[in-house]
């Protein structure tokens, strides 16, 4: 985790929700008294998020100290008081619900992310997300991917070449060729990825030198197919979708990755409470 990255995200956060202040917290009698609370898992999930939640505390007040008894990335039940938070009760009040925001939708994905891994490490594919991440929340979604013990595909546009068809019809001719040209000038050190769009652009693409190709909106026909016909050339990911419920369709021996959007996209929250 990029921490000086990570805490100016949490401070925009807070600022949001603060505006000019806590109105409530500012007019409730004993706010300054020292307090505890407790935070709840209301139903089974792996923790993630710990750390950000309690700089969302002590990025209020230092005073505040939070400790977590569960370890982040860890599986739990509901009815698990995972940790807890301690300091001023303003502090703690103004803070609760930013904490509890990036900890409930870190952990709804890094559960997700945990149930499709366990799905499809037995056939040694990786599940990766994608980049379609809420905006401003990207390194927090990834994080939450990794800690879920699923894989990170690019973490922004200049993390690797990714031709996708709207490249493909940019430069117009044959897409064997953009890889051709695009290999010729980019860093030793950058992968070349490029989507094949129907089975007709596998071998092409393989011929040219892709170091990945996805396969996109393929059948699990098709996918079989495609992985014959690249015989270990290039690496091979799948997307478009598949989520949750075909994922076993998709788990064919010889896929590397397989994207899946629905990780960052379409997740849904864990339910964590934080109780004084």
């Amino acid at each position: 985790m990029n921490w000086v990255l990570a805490d100016e995200l949490i401070r925009r956060a807070l600022i949001e929700d603060l505006g000019y202040g806590d109105v409530t917290t500012e007019l409730t009698p004993n706010r300054h008294r020292e307090v505890t609370a407790r935070f709840l898992l209301k139903e089974d999930g792996v923790l993630c998020g710990s750390q950000v939640a309690a700089r969302c505390f002590s990025l209020l007040d230092a005073a505040v100290r939070s400790s977590f008894t569960v370890e982040e990335g860890h599986e739990a039940e509901a009815g698990t008081v995972v940790g807890e938070v301690t300091g001023p009760a303003h502090a703690v009040l103004s803070g609760e619900r930013v904490a509890l925001n990036f900890l409930q939708r870190m952990s709804g994905i890094a559960s997700l992310a945990r149930r499709l891994a366990r799905r499809a490490g037995p056939n040694e594919s990786c599940v990766v997300e994608t980049r379609k991440t809420t905006p401003g929340f990207r390194l927090f979604e990834k994080y939450a991917v990794r800690t879920g013990s699923g894989y990170n595909h690019r973490m922004g546009l200049d993390h690797a070449v990714m031709l996708k068809d709207n490249h493909f019809a940019l430069a117009g001719g044959d897409p064997a060729e953009l890889v051709r040209a695009v290999r010729d000038r980019v860093s030793h050190t950058m992968r070349v990825i490029a989507e094949a769009g129907d089975p007709g652009m596998v071998e092409p693409l393989a011929a040219a030198g892709a170091d990945v190709i996805v396969l996109d909106n393929f059948t699990p026909e098709q996918v079989r197919a495609a992985v014959q016909q690249i015989a270990g050339r290039a690496l091979i990911e799948l997307s478009g979708g598949i989520n949750e419920d075909n994922l076993d369709d998709y788990l064919i021996k010889g896929v590397e990755a397989i994207s899946i959007g629905a990780l960052t996209h379409s997740y849904r929250a864990l339910d964590i409470s934080l109780e004084f």
